[in-house]
């Protein structure tokens, strides 16, 4: 297992759809080119989640979509229409709602190829699975493989790794920069979230962290022939457990979901 001594960042913004809030993205999207950073962009494609209607439909949704695929950010599929229909909490057991964990493969399957779909029509190649809240399971796995994506933007380790089927795992733990001593860290930011909204928290973090912001691509050199070791996996149980407490707690004080 090779392990770099500096931390590294990744970014991820999710639930990217017509309907995001795109007056408050135009000031993170700036700051983003200007320091040269290739997120992920987790794509929702074809969005019926009425929550997520944040501001009026972007007619140019597509061509905005391809502009960054053009430039280097990675295209993350986030499920098909974000829609939870099950109550399995999946592998990861952070939240007990689901758009595939508990759904037959064949339902998984047609789902992810629908979404695949939309997706090649608008010219748009996805390169990552990024599930709606962080729900999947064992038949997600089997058809992510069949519809060949291999990457999956989940997971509490310190490091990315193949697994056993030959899917690669960049794992997803914080949604705010924090300083680490070690271990590849993929920060999730929502629409809601205050660095999304906080241009200048953004470009303040952004200005802090520079040096050991990475991209997939990167990433994907460093560690795809890399699998998974003891303290990785003793890692990512402990933060499971940590999380699945402090969503559990938070739900039974004020009803709130862990994001996803």
């Amino acid at each position: 297992m090779s392990f770099r001594r500096r931390p590294q960042y990744l970014l991820r913004f999710d639930d990217v759809c017509p309907t995001y809030p795109w007056a408050a993205w135009r000031g993170v999207e700036e700051v983003l080119i200007a320091n040269n950073i290739r997120p992920i962009m987790a794509i929702i494609p074809d969005n019926r989640d009425v929550t997520l209607h944040k501001g009026p439909v972007d007619v140019n949704f597509w061509n905005r979509v391809r502009n960054w695929q053009e430039m280097g950010w990675t295209i993350g599929l986030h499920g098909h229409q974000h829609l939870y229909v099950s109550k399995s909490s999946g592998m990861v057991g952070l939240n007990r709602y689901s758009e595939f964990a508990g759904l037959s493969f064949e339902e998984q399957y047609e789902k992810l190829r629908t979404g695949l779909e939309i997706l090649a029509r608008e010219r748009v190649q996805p390169t990552c699975w990024v599930a709606p809240a962080h729900t999947f399971d064992e038949n997600t796995l089997r058809a992510l493989k069949i519809v060949g994506l291999r990457t999956i933007s989940d997971g509490f380790q310190l490091w990315p790794h193949t697994d056993s089927r030959g899917l690669f795992w960049i794992p997803q733990q914080l949604g705010r920069f924090y300083s680490m001593p070690i271990g590849t860290w993929t920060i999730c930011i929502h629409p809601d979230d205050r660095l999304f909204s906080d241009h200048r928290l953004f470009r303040q973090k952004i200005e802090t962290f520079r040096e050991n912001i990475t991209d997939i691509k990167a990433v994907e050199l460093l560690y795809s022939g890399n699998n998974s070791n003891a303290i990785g996996e003793a890692f990512a149980q402990t933060v499971r457990w940590a999380k699945v407490a402090k969503a559990a707690m938070s739900s039974m004080s004020d009803g709130q979901k862990w994001p996803g």
